[in-house]
């Protein structure tokens, strides 16, 4: 399947609970069959979140019927999904991107999953194994470094992340990569020393290249729905998150949490994972988003 097929495949759940109920409003919203709370509700329980349905509400009741309804939605998405992407970083030495988030969000995976992507677009991608508590993790992301075919460089069990993620950025340098891709440890954002090393590993990071980390990625899980946005919050105030990738998006009917995390935080989603494969992990693109969630009913 191309892009567009895979992703809106991966929005189907989320599309046949909040999209397929939308058809009520198709005509005359005032004479719909469906209230206005009933709307509001069908949006909560996609994970639209509090702020973005009461806009998406705002935006229908403003509706007077000169206008198709259904393009006033999707523009109304639009703008809530709209949060600007960090620039390329230029300059010497390869961009680190900085992956964290809590265990089970396949954060792992996901590195693999975008090393692939890096390579398909051209570039020269390097793994760091920065995660000294769980040797498992690192046997599986060496797995998926051998399928994505790139180079990999693990820590020591027991040893001092922050010192890997400088040997391997050292190493970057050397073997000309382009990027290097830091997996940490999964840490639960409650955790205020786990998340003080994730600090550690950024300051670390800078001083073995110029404005590192250039990316921190946070890896969520969708299925997770608003507990998400907990942990988008508490990772964003602790170590600068710049974008998200969700998981897991074929899995659940609460898609709608892109949605909710971009028009809270402002944060924009970079990635969304729509399968189990390696090549399951596509660049996020809002208008590519909306029409994938319209496009079966609408």
């Amino acid at each position: 399947m191309g892009f567009i097929e895979r992703l809106r495949a991966g929005l189907r759940r989320t599309t046949d609970e909040l999209v397929g109920r939308f058809e009520g409003f198709g005509a005359d919203p005032a004479t719909a069959t469906d209230s206005l709370d009933t709307l509001e509700e069908i949006l909560l329980e996609a994970d639209v979140g509090v702020s973005a349905s009461r806009r998406l509400l705002d935006a229908v009741r403003e509706y007077t019927g000169e206008a198709d309804l259904r393009s006033v939605v999707k523009q109304e998405l639009l703008r809530l999904l709209a949060a600007p992407i960090p620039a390329p970083v230029r300059g010497g030495g390869p961009r680190v991107v900085l992956v964290v988030g809590v265990n089970g969000t396949g954060k792992t995976t996901t590195v693999g999953r975008l090393a692939r992507l890096l390579t398909l677009s051209g570039q020269q991608p390097m793994i760091c194994a920065a995660d000294t508590f769980r040797a498992a993790a690192v046997e599986q992301l060496e797995v998926w470094a051998r399928r994505a075919e790139v180079d990999f460089i693990r820590a020591r069990p027991g040893g001092d992340a922050a010192a890997v993620v400088f040997d391997a950025i050292s190493a970057g340098k050397a073997r000309g990569c382009d990027v290097v891709l830091v997996d940490t440890a999964g840490r639960l954002h409650t955790r205020t020393n786990l998340m003080a090393e994730l600090d550690k590993i950024r300051r670390v990071a800078g001083r073995a290249v110029d404005g590192a980390p250039h990316e921190t990625l946070l890896v969520l899980d969708a299925t997770v729905g608003q507990n998400g946005l907990v942990q988008a919050r508490a990772f964003l105030e602790a170590v600068g998150v710049t974008g998200v990738v969700l998981t897991k998006l074929d899995g659940t009917a609460k898609g709608g949490i892109a949605v909710a995390i971009t028009a809270e935080l402002g944060v924009p989603i970079r990635y969304v994972g729509v399968g189990e494969q390696l090549d399951d992990l596509v660049p996020f693109s809002a208008a590519d988003y909306v029409e994938a969630l319209f496009e079966p009913v609408w």
